[in-house]
């Protein structure tokens, strides 16, 4: 059922509205109760800062850098998470032998890493994809892992009636039915592959907008620690909807697409 106009550009409105609230609300506090400039910027510092990053060449050298250490971490989390998530849901006595391993593994702190891979890997681009990995693999896995299992029995009992083979009961059910679960897992690997790429070159790192904000903060540049910090989440923002977008064209029967497909129109 089509959605009223109202609610057609509702999100159109209220989100830059929020946004300037925002904005004025900070714009208030600093100047309301005085605050030190160097410990909370005004907005509009934040902005000029801004400005001058976007302008510098050399920023955006370091943006090559920070997005290839995210996407290259997370493709390799979506394969190995595919693979391995496929292989425990057809072998569940696998995925309960190896599951204390799995939920240690998750548990652990992945920053208590960070030197080790430094020590193995260098203080090159490495080393933050290998974090930026490890911190989007598991819920690509655990995603799968639950879309291979989510197949009723009932569901290939039919295929078997239709005299489908293993493989093209893999290809046409398996894996249809794991599609979403896939890209929901997808969604939150993209957004922690940014994570571990970015803490990676905080603590590991000269190079890479991580770097880039140590080395603002040991300079006391408050605004441009913002500025940075703004850039890193739009660039985490334009990789979650890449990954959005893509689900969008995959499964565009899925009710998560379609659903919010009808909510726009």
């Amino acid at each position: 059922m089509p959605k009223s106009p109202v609610l057609k550009v509702l999100p159109w409105v209220v989100t830059p509205a929020l946004v300037i609230l925002l904005i004025v609300a900070w714009q208030v506090y600093v100047t309301a109760f005085d605050v030190n400039p160097f410990v909370f910027p005004p907005p509009l510092a934040v902005g000029e800062a801004f400005v001058v990053l976007l302008g510098d060449g050399a920023t955006w050298a370091e943006v090559g850098v920070t997005v290839t250490e995210v996407v290259v971490g997370f493709v390799i989390a979506v394969v190995l998470g595919i693979v391995v998530g496929v292989v425990l849901g057809k072998l569940p006595w696998l995925e309960v032998s190896i599951r204390p391993l799995i939920v240690v593994a998750q548990v652990a702190p992945k920053v208590a890493f960070i030197p080790l891979f430094v020590i193995w890997f260098g203080f090159g681009l490495t080393s933050k994809i290998v974090l930026a990995a490890l911190l989007a693999f598991f819920p690509v896995m655990l995603n799968v892992l639950l879309g291979v299992r989510s197949v009723e029995q009932g569901q290939r009992e039919v295929m078997r009636s239709l005299s489908a083979s293993r493989t093209q009961t893999f290809t046409q059910l398996e894996v249809r039915s794991l599609q979403p679960y896939l890209f929901a897992g997808m969604e939150v690997a993209i957004v922690l592959a940014t994570i571990g790429a970015i803490v990676g070159e905080y603590l590991g790192g000269s190079d890479g907008l991580g770097a880039m904000v140590v080395s603002a903060m040991n300079s006391l540049d408050a605004a441009r620690t913002f500025a940075l910090i703004l850039l890193l989440s739009l660039i985490g923002l334009v990789l979650y909807l890449i990954v959005n977008e893509a689900k969008r064209f995959f499964i565009p029967w899925h009710e998560s697409v379609y659903g919010l497909r009808d909510s726009a129109m």
